[in-house]
């Protein structure tokens, strides 16, 4: 790690299981670079407000940006046109029966401004087994039988940290993020991290946060 009397240097994490304090990160978020995927590290990142985002052809890089866009799930913003859809018989909601298969459409999803994915297949293994352990999961839409949108996340219990979602029909992914929101509201101090702020989770209803406010939450 960088040493505390060079306040311009990068943490860099070695072998040893550990994170630097989240007040460390950048303005951009961007907290410390290297360490490993493992289902240990992983879960230590999530528990402390830090998530994983980098390139294929880049060192690993940790993230815990300020302000931290979180859904309050009692504040889901749900439009007619889309009660309409909940409503219908047009989608029908799984959770954890294909995981891979998420995880392979959301990295194979086309996304504005972005050249490439952050999905690599490091990264697929790593939240793979974090499946395995009951952790990691998946929530998938299907349309007659078809299977045309999703999300994946890390569950802590009063906290789910999405990671991403995809649609290859028109409402599919917002029809999941709706459910998870109307699950999550059943559980008490609950919220849904959303890591960075979009026009379109602003449009369901999540909001950004101090990420002061959100380490309180978390650490409930």
């Amino acid at each position: 790690m960088k040493k505390d009397n060079d306040p311009n240097a990068m943490f860099f994490l070695t072998e040893r299981l550990e994170f630097p304090s989240v007040e460390k990160a950048n303005a951009e978020g961007l907290l410390a670079v290297g360490g490993d995927l493992s289902s240990e590290r992983l879960l230590l990142a999530y528990q402390n407000g830090i998530f994983p985002w980098f390139n294929e052809d880049s060192l690993i890089l940790w993230w815990s940006p300020d302000p931290r866009m979180v859904l309050f799930p009692d504040r889901i913003k749900i439009s007619k046109s889309m009660r309409k859809v909940m409503d219908s018989n047009q989608f029908r909601l799984t959770q954890n029966t294909c995981f891979e298969v998420v995880l392979d459409k959301c990295s194979a999803i086309k996304r504005v401004g972005q050249d490439g994915t952050w999905i690599t297949n490091d990264m697929k293994n790593a939240y793979s087994k974090l499946h395995q352990k009951g952790i990691a999961k998946s929530y998938e839409v299907w349309e007659n039988d078809i299977l045309v949108g999703g999300l994946y996340g890390i569950d802590l219990g009063h906290i789910f940290c999405g990671e991403s979602m995809f649609s290859t029909t028109s409402n599919a992914s917002k029809f999941a993020f709706i459910k998870l929101a109307q699950e999550f509201q059943q559980k008490d101090a609950a919220i849904i991290d959303c890591q960075l702020h979009t026009k379109h989770l602003e449009s369901l209803g999540a909001e950004e946060i101090p990420r002061s406010d959100f380490m309180k939450m978390l650490k409930i």
